[in-house]
């Protein structure tokens, strides 16, 4: 474990030092291509005046109400349609049809319907991760064998109770990597809404984005999508893999 943490530091203290080289041999402006010193100047005034934090905590309270909700809402619709034929054939077409959809496609659809609100950024990352979690809940569903519902039937459980102790855990590991999916398009769903849409009551880091470019700022460019960057591999670490090593443990599938 030491060992790959070593090896995976020295990665990145070399992608830093290349990107130091780079800056020292001038090829592009600084204005365009800022030292990796100047981003980290950034990134600290911007967190000792708060505004980072500010930022981060408006984003993330964004992304967790529109993907909890799009959780609630998927979950029960991808399971319907890997339950119904007819709902396979309708919303089953319909989520994938609308997941190859970029998520900035919605943007222009919230701000007719909702306005600069933030209403407006909550449907975008709905729709961003709605249609995928649907996907991936009705694939997982599908991909049990079949001998696990008679096997439960034989046993006596029906309905209710086959879904919720045979089915659903036997899914599990598909309904996991589906969640994961749905947050990876969360995130980009958030960035595009929170570029696009402008609202007074919380400005969030896609803000800090685009207001580094309207002026110019790679510094703040760069240091915004490090800390977009850090995020993502946070919640990752916390939350996903460990779950997913659990799954992996208790499936007898565990990787090296």
């Amino acid at each position: 474990m030491i060992t790959r943490w070593l090896a995976a530091s020295l990665f990145f203290v070399g992608l830093v030092v290349v990107w130091h080289l780079v800056v020292k041999a001038q090829i592009w402006s600084p204005l365009l291509l800022p030292s990796p010193l100047s981003v980290l100047d950034y990134l600290r005034s911007a967190a000792e005046d708060g505004t980072l934090w500010e930022a981060t905590l408006v984003t993330v309270r964004r992304l967790l109400m529109g993907y909890g909700l799009g959780i609630l809402i998927g979950l029960p619709l991808g399971l319907l349609t890997a339950s119904s034929r007819w709902c396979h054939d309708t919303i089953g077409i319909l989520a994938l049809g609308l997941q190859t959809l970029p998520s900035v496609c919605w943007v222009p659809l919230a701000l007719l319907w909702f306005g600069q609100s933030e209403a407006a950024m909550l449907f975008v990352v709905v729709m961003g991760t709605l249609w995928s979690l649907i996907i991936a809940t009705d694939n997982g569903v599908r991909t049990i064998p079949p001998i696990y519902r008679r096997a439960a039937r034989t046993m006596g459980s029906t309905g209710l109770h086959t879904w919720t102790h045979v089915i659903l855990p036997a899914a599990l590991p598909f309904l996991i990597s589906g969640m994961k999916q749905g947050w990876a398009f969360a995130w980009r769903s958030l960035m595009a809404a929170e570029i696009y849409v402008t609202i007074l009551s919380g400005f969030g880091l896609g803000q800090l984005l685009h207001y580094g470019r309207e002026l110019h700022a790679m510094d703040q460019v760069i240091g915004v999508i490090i800390v977009i960057v850090l995020i993502g591999l946070a919640v990752d670490k916390s939350l996903f893999a460990p779950t997913e090593r659990f799954m992996y443990r208790r499936w007898g599938t565990e990787r090296a």
